[in-house]
């Protein structure tokens, strides 16, 4: 209520609470509703000299003020700006002990840090299956703010993660009149014909899964991957195709083919709901169904596979191959320009993460 949150401030101002009460916009867009900061600033006798609240609205790069105070006459009033955010960047490093969420927790970084790195790295990493303890990584990333507030997490900018050993690198970059994407440090595109894993990484699925898979959160199965997750966790697919098949099919219960050329053809199997039907088009990363139990199942699961000619492939192995070209010569010599910012800054990041463990 009006009443708690002054209260919560600091200010006990019952004239002022049920101002606010009356004010449309505060009441519809501020009381009880997440993402929103709330400062004040008090009288001496803690009534509510003024009142400052920020919203994002949309993802259009601007944010709401609403405004709250006194006039001449010392009667409230009330207006609605409309602000620009800034960018700011921010370093953070983590290393993995259970799980990449948990890695980021310990870090105090945002939960959608985690889910940019996966999806910058769905080519080349499986987070649901990949990750081994002691993996790390550091990482640059922006936070959009409202005068000097943060307000929400903005782009990765760049990121090292070292995987089984192996480092992975990413970096941000727009070259002149084309979209913008990611590469590896060196300019080559991490975009790719396929996805590593055929469900979107997220805080239920990893939780759920380590709960149930102590070590890697995985077991392969002799022609296929078999994926634990909750029933209804999304599936999608790897890479554009055709859906072959749609239906109910022996043990694989409610099962989704989709061919993606005349070699390549991926299965998903135990669903317990199918989105596509046969014929249609797909997308890479579009839902065909959804995890469940039909068919040969003891439990929730996924079952996926790769097949090349018929016969099972290694879903990582098949999605580095796929990986995009370099950059145009064109834009060689800005590309190599942030990228020598962007090493720095990781290795700050890094070096940042090593005093804080000593300390």
């Amino acid at each position: 209520s009006a009443d708690s949150l002054l209260a919560r401030l600091g200010v006990s101002d019952a004239a002022a609470a049920a101002f606010l009460r009356s004010d449309t916009v505060f009441r519809t867009q501020v009381l009880g509703r997440t993402g929103r900061t709330v400062s004040v600033e008090a009288t001496p006798a803690q009534g509510l000299a003024k009142l400052t609240a920020r919203w994002v609205p949309e993802d259009n790069g601007q944010f709401k003020r609403l405004v709250v105070e006194r006039t001449a006459a010392g009667t409230l009033a009330s207006r609605v700006e409309t602000g620009v955010l800034t960018a700011s960047s921010r370093l953070g490093s983590g290393t993995i002990r259970t799980s990449l969420y948990a890695a980021v927790d310990d870090s105090r970084i945002p939960d959608d840090v985690a889910m940019q790195i996966a999806d910058i790295f769905s080519s080349s990493i499986d987070f649901h299956r990949g990750l081994r303890r002691g993996d790390r990584f550091n990482v640059v990333y922006e936070t959009l703010e409202a005068d000097g507030e943060p307000m929400r997490t903005g782009r990765v900018m760049s990121v090292e993660f070292v995987n089984n050993g192996k480092l992975n690198h990413a970096m941000w970059f727009q070259e002149s009149g084309r979209k913008g994407a990611y590469y590896t440090l060196d300019g080559k595109s991490l975009t790719s014909s396929y996805l590593a894993s055929p469900m979107e990484f997220s805080r239920v699925t990893s939780g759920f899964m380590m709960r149930f898979h102590p070590i890697h959160k995985i077991w392969k199965a002799h022609l296929g991957v078999d994926y634990g997750a909750p029933t209804g966790t999304p599936v999608r697919t790897v890479g554009d195709g055709v859906v072959d098949f749609a239906g109910v099919q022996n043990g694989f219960g409610n099962v989704v083919m989709v061919k993606h050329s005349n070699s390549d053809v991926t299965v998903y199997a135990h669903l317990s709901r199918i989105d596509v039907r046969n014929g249609q088009g797909v997308s890479q990363g579009q839902r065909v169904g959804a995890v469940g139990a039909t068919g040969w199942a003891t439990g929730p699961h996924l079952h996926f596979e790769f097949r090349v000619n018929g016969v099972h492939q290694d879903p990582v192995a098949m999605a580095r191959k796929s990986e995009g070209v370099a950059l145009t010569a064109a834009s060689r010599a800005a590309f190599e320009q942030q990228a020598s910012v962007m090493r720095l800054q990781l290795a700050t990041a890094s070096v940042a993460s090593q005093v804080a463990s000593a300390e």
